[in-house]
């Protein structure tokens, strides 16, 4: 009896793990799927499915030429098709992938999703002293809701920054750390006295473009 009861656990184990085991092994070796290990622009794509299992049927994605997997924080791991310089350049391919069958995609803003152990919004030390040699740009404001960047009338160009905290930062300049601080004195008379000096390496995985 005991024989018995060890065979059924057995089993039961055995078909648990091939439930849960990796059926995309070899749609990965092909390249047919491409884990990212970063996220870069361009930043929109169609997302066909996104899962918190390893998917039981390779064959979803039999159709598809390349596929781009991420692995998220949140716990699901998102498959997307294509990479396009505009919502509006994925919109246009949208419907294609669903008359394919794949009925639930949609167009996702990958700046919105964040990496499973990827670095997280930088932190920035507003009194640290600028380095020579160093570029640096002014943050001027941070919003929770993106604002054009027209409302900076007093500068000609601004750039805007969409960060994992969710949270949009609208910055100027690209100066060399020689010349950092009388940058900053120029754009804090400006009617931005909490405009504050980041090392622009920073920043620039985290812009709109």
């Amino acid at each position: 009896m005991k024989l018995v009861k060890t065979l059924i656990s057995l089993m039961f184990m055995f078909s648990v793990f091939s439930a849960q085991a990796d059926k995309l092994a070899h749609l990965r070796s092909s390249r047919k799927i491409v884990t990212e290990d970063v996220v870069r622009a361009p930043h929109y794509t169609i997302q066909v499915v996104a899962l918190k299992e390893p998917p039981q049927n390779p064959g979803f994605f039999r159709d598809l030429n390349q596929v781009r997997e991420f692995v998220c924080s949140d716990g699901f791991v998102r498959y997307t098709v294509g990479a396009f310089a505009s919502f509006s350049d994925a919109a246009r391919e949208l419907e294609a992938f669903r008359a394919q069958g794949y009925t639930d995609a949609f167009v996702l803003n990958t700046r919105k999703i964040t990496l499973k152990g990827s670095a997280q919004t930088p932190v920035i030390d507003k009194n640290a002293a600028p380095v020579a040699g160093t570029s640096y740009t002014v943050q001027l404001a941070a919003y929770r809701f993106p604002v054009y960047v027209s409302e900076f009338s007093e500068f000609s160009s601004v750039q805007e920054y969409y960060m994992r905290d969710k949270i949009y930062r609208y910055c100027v300049e690209n100066v060399d750390g020689a010349d950092a601080l009388r940058v900053l004195a120029e754009v804090q008379a400006k009617g931005y006295p909490d405009a504050f000096l980041v090392p622009l390496e920073k920043y620039r995985p985290f812009r709109i473009e």
